[in-house]
């Protein structure tokens, strides 16, 4: 039995690395039972054992427990969900403010997704070569917020090489997960860090102002300096499966560390009497972005757990 990770995955066909050499595998149809509310049963950035046939190819038989993972909702089937990549050490957030424009909604949604899974990020404001305007004090404000909240900012232009060494500096020795809005630069600032890979870019649709689709799959490069990087299809949106609305508001950092002086311990920050998130929202401690992002979600129900309960306890 051989032990190996999963570099890519094309439907039923994977490529797996084991002892410094790739083969092509497939999985058993049993493994396809274990996760029923997953469109995938096995991602990229997996641990999998397989055995090798007399044709060269292996077939996996099992799959090892994950460390973490971050998923989708599902484009076709709305109650199932979509694994991304797992076993992931940091999670690199390409965002433009224009051509195309990343909103601060997608980009806390992102963050609260890899909050609940556990993969810390680094936020990295592409494109700084195209900046006109107002679009330098725009990404200081936004920097400004994620870096209080205590997340890793870079201004970067991936297209020059501006700004690359201090997230090669963040993604050494480390499986990094790349992900964004399709046309935001991530192909091209994997491009940047390796050159040798020439993956495929292509320039924003002008018509629509929005990046055609180079990367169709997860994919993941060995790269310099020991880093591991998984290339991810354009991400427009992200879901939380089978959470409490009780514990969203654990997912944003700041909040976490405000309910401690909430009146409820399972205060919603909406209307309840004392809740000290709401209190520092209004003297500026918590930006109010944020909170509006928080209550967009709150509105998305099909991701909570039909047993929330309404009534609440006092600290």
């Amino acid at each position: 039995m051989i032990q190996g990770t999963v570099y890519k995955s094309t439907g039923s066909w994977y490529l797996v690395k084991a002892q410094d050499n790739f083969f092509e595998c497939r999985i058993k149809g049993k493994i396809r039972l274990k996760d029923i509310s997953t469109t995938n049963p096995i991602a990229v950035g997996d641990l999998v054992t397989f055995e090798l046939e007399n044709d060269g190819k292996g077939i996996i038989s099992d799959i090892l427990s994950r460390t973490n993972y971050i998923i989708r909702k599902s484009v076709n089937l709305s109650k199932q969900h979509h694994i991304i990549a797992s076993n992931i050490d940091i999670s690199v957030l390409v965002v433009t403010l224009n051509n195309p424009t990343t909103s601060r909604n997608f980009i806390d949604r992102f963050l609260v997704s890899c909050e609940a899974y556990g993969i810390p990020v680094i936020i990295a404001f592409n494109k700084i070569d195209t900046y006109k305007g107002g679009d330098n004090d725009e990404s200081e404000r936004m920097i400004k917020i994620y870096k209080k909240i205590g997340y890793s900012c870079e201004l970067i232009s991936a297209k020059y090489g501006n700004g690359i060494d201090g997230v090669i500096e963040l993604m050494k020795n480390k499986t990094c997960i790349i992900s964004g809005h399709s046309g935001v630069g991530k192909s091209t600032l994997i491009n940047s860090i390796s050159p040798k890979l020439k993956l495929k870019t292509k320039e924003i649709s002008s018509s629509h102002n929005q990046g055609k689709h180079t990367t169709t799959y997860a994919e993941m490069f060995d790269l310099d300096a020991n880093i591991r990087v998984i290339d991810t299809p354009g991400i427009r949106g992200f879901g939380l499966v089978d959470i409490s609305k009780y514990e969203l508001g654990d997912f944003f950092p700041e909040f976490f560390s405000a309910k401690e002086k909430c009146k409820f311990n399972n205060c919603l920050h909406l209307d309840e009497p004392d809740c000290n998130v709401k209190k520092k929202i209004g003297n500026g401690e918590i930006f109010e972005s944020r909170y509006l992002t928080y209550l967009d979600m709150l509105k998305d129900q099909n991701i909570y757990r039909k047993s929330d309960e309404s009534s609440h306890t006092e600290s």
